[in-house]
Formats: C-alpha cells, structure tokens, sequence
C-alpha cells in the first residue's frame, strides 16, 4: 500500500527540503514502485511530476522537483496491492485535467468497478488502478460552493473500502482525509513547514521514531475527519458535514 503527504508553510521553501523526510518514508513505507509530487510553482498553477520508478531510482526527477520554491505541496510514493498496475498512467497524484486540483490515495476504493466501464466508455480511464477512477469522480462533484474536506468525505462514503485521500488545490489549500485505519494519518511541522503523512502502517506510532525523529506538533488524526494545513503550516482538524447532497456520476 501507498503512502503519502501535504505540506504547506506561510513562505516559500524547496522542495527538496523535505526529501529526507520522503527519503524514510518510502523506504519504511516500503513504497518505492513509483513516485509523483504536485506543487503550486511560482506562477500560482499546479505543477507535477510522475514517475513509475522509486523516489531514490529518479536522481533528475528528484533533482528537478526538489528545486521547486513552493508554498504548499502533494508527494505520493507508490506500494500498489496488484502489481499489474505498475505502469505511468497509475502513478500519482492525478492531476484535474481543468488545472483545479491534484489528488492522491492509500489504500483500496471498493465499488469502483461500475465506475470505471462508464468512465472507459467516456475515454476518461487511461490505467487499471482504482485511484484514477476516485479521481474522475472528484472531477464531477468538485464545486466552488463545497469543501475539499466534504467532498473527500463523500468520496470515501461512495466508494467505500479504507481509504486515506488527499487533495492539492490550486489556490494552495491541502487537505488530507483519514480513512484507512490501517495506516494512521498524523500531522506535525518540519521546521516551518506543516505536514499531514500515512503513517507507514505502524499503529505504534513508529512512524515518527524512524520517519520524522525531528518533528514537532505532533498529532493523530482521527479517523473519519479531515486535516487541512492553513496558510502558515497550521492544522485545521475537523470532522466534515454531512455530505449526502453531494453526487456525481459519469452521465
């Protein structure tokens, strides 16, 4: 199974500033059959870069990436549970073909099937991971006038399965919903930057003795419920409304 994080911090940082970080999270993650961030870049759009090798096996996509000045930012580290899925088109995150957001997930979506056959038949499927089919969805329901923390919650209600989601807006704001109680989800600060991370399947909280040893603010989030980093790096903790008005279909 995947693991990834958001991060945002109130000024600029490289990205490559949180490449140790990422560094120990695939390799305790066991995580290394593919990689992709998101970023907002300096011109206030949403980059990304993908690629079906490990973080540590992509020496130029690391360099690359890691020289990017963002404020807020998506990683993604690929474990698949069907290794027929290892392939370009399954990596993530995914990127909204409308620029509005990037959105990854650890774990399984469970009824996905139905989906999927009419998103293909739309010509919108290009792999065979469920995730892509979660993120054609997200592209239906996204709205202005609702939140990411609502709609990831009503992603993981249609779906089903356990499943942690997160989203990279393009006006910078990250959210990350809790899940998959499997694999706990904590928030914490690396120095000035906020970051809500899987937790490397360690309900111990081992996560943070091999992974993040430095990191301060350290705290759990529940499951079910959404994290959202403020502008500064902050956590906004908050279990989302309810979400049955939400929908989106592939007709």
């Amino acid at each position: 199974m995947c693991e990834h994080f958001i991060a945002r911090a109130a000024t600029p940082f490289r990205l490559d500033e949180l490449w140790p970080f990422t560094e120990r999270l695939e390799r305790y993650g066991i995580a290394g059959f593919g990689w992709g961030a998101a970023w907002i870049g300096a011109d206030g759009r949403l980059h990304s870069h993908r690629d079906v090798r490990a973080f540590l096996d992509d020496p130029e996509g690391r360099a690359r990436v890691g020289a990017m000045k963002t404020r807020a930012a998506l990683v993604h580290l690929r474990r698949p549970s069907k290794l027929s899925t290892l392939a370009l088109p399954d990596t993530q995150p995914f990127d909204d073909p409308a620029g509005r957001f990037s959105f990854s997930h650890n774990g399984d979506l469970k009824s996905y099937r139905p989906l999927r056959v009419a998103y293909l038949q739309q010509g919108r499927i290009h792999g065979k991971a469920d995730t892509e089919v979660g993120a054609r969805w997200l592209e239906d329901a996204w709205r202005d006038d609702t939140s990411a923390g609502e709609l990831l919650s009503a992603l993981h209600d249609r779906f089903g399965g356990e499943a942690n989601l997160a989203v990279l807006a393009a006006d910078g704001t990250s959210h990350h919903y809790a899940g998959n109680d499997e694999n706990p989800v904590f928030a914490f600060r690396s120095g000035a930057i906020g970051v809500v991370s899987t937790g490397i399947y360690s309900l111990d909280r081992s996560f943070f003795r091999f992974v993040a040893p430095s990191a301060t603010e350290r705290r759990l989030i529940r499951l079910g419920t959404t994290a959202s980093l403020e502008s500064d790096g902050g956590v906004r903790h908050a279990k989302a409304p309810g979400t049955g008005s939400i929908s989106a279909g592939a007709g």
